[in-house]
């Protein structure tokens, strides 16, 4: 039974087990990602079309260490999918896969794989119809004065782990399967007092641009999401505490609203606010170096 999707035609077979999974799903905009997939995929299978029902998944994992937090997740999805479901009066949500799981670097992706093998060998044949590559952490500060440890787990999650569940779901994904990758505003320009956060964002920007090439001709699209500030709990954890909010940030919510939007249009980039675009655009012109040294100097960022 094929169907359209980005004008290609949709790898569609009933037997076949469509999931979806966003990691990082236990805060921020990784809590709104799973929640409004959720919603996405209910309201295609509440679509009398053929072709819209097809693009709908059977289950959502929620991936992330803190499994309470996975449970509060699980818990919202629950409480929307009662009331959209009292509304269309039929069974329409996917169901809620909580992962507790520590995915970072090599080991992690590792883990994650056998997951996957694991529910391919269980339920015969399964299509990752969605892949969020949400999970990641900054840290504040200058480079010599922060943790170098901590820096080098930060690229374990942001960079290794990234790169290794996207090559690991691969082999199950279709066409008209879609990769979102959470990259950054900081991706566009080497930023003083957070170099190494602003380069692991670099490496999965470009890696989304090339992915999204390579990926074109199989149907599957690529979405680069390279958000400014944005109102979760990155700067409490970036700075240790030094600084409790996000200053300046945004609504998680709207933002992964645009974000999927631009992905079921297989747009490559993402990015909501107008001042967001204006400073991506504006980085063209201002040279690495410069852009590194303003920062360092103009733009502190407290860390503990």
């Amino acid at each position: 039974m094929p169907c359209i999707y980005n004008g290609n035609a949709l790898f569609y077979n009933e037997r076949m087990k469509r999931i979806m999974i966003v990691t990082g799903a236990s805060s921020g905009m990784g809590v709104c990602f799973a929640s409004q997939l959720a919603r996405e995929s209910a309201e295609y299978r509440n679509d009398v079309r053929a072709e819209k029902k097809s693009l709908s998944s059977d289950e959502i994992w929620i991936v992330a260490r803190r499994a309470q937090k996975l449970e509060e997740t699980k818990a919202r999805i629950l409480r929307e999918k009662e009331e959209f479901e009292s509304k269309a009066g039929k069974d329409l949500y996917p169901s809620v896969v909580c992962v507790p799981m520590d995915i970072s670097g090599k080991s992690g992706a590792a883990a994650f794989r056998e997951k996957l093998e694991s529910a391919a060998k269980e339920s015969g044949e399964i299509c990752v119809s969605v892949l969020v590559n949400n999970a990641g952490f900054g840290t504040y500060g200058e480079f010599a004065d922060t943790d170098t440890e901590r820096e080098m787990d930060m690229i374990d999650l942001d960079c290794t782990s990234l790169t290794g569940i996207t090559g690991f779901c691969l082999p199950y994904m279709k066409k008209g399967s879609r990769i979102i990758n959470t990259a950054s505003l900081a991706s566009y320009l080497p930023l003083g007092n957070f170099a190494v956060y602003g380069a692991a964002k670099a490496y999965v920007l470009s890696f989304s641009v090339a992915l999204a090439a390579e990926l074109k001709s199989k149907g599957i699209s690529v979405t680069a999401l390279c958000p400014g500030p944005v109102s979760t709990e990155f700067a409490n954890v970036a700075s240790k505490g030094a600084r409790k909010e996000v200053r300046n940030g945004l609504s998680p919510e709207k933002t992964v609203a645009h974000c999927l939007k631009k992905s079921r249009k297989g747009k490559l980039y993402s990015l909501w606010a107008f001042r967001w675009k204006f400073k991506a655009v504006a980085s063209r012109f201002v040279g690495r170096y410069a852009g590194a040294w303003f920062t360092y100097k103009y733009c502190k960022r407290p860390s503990n």
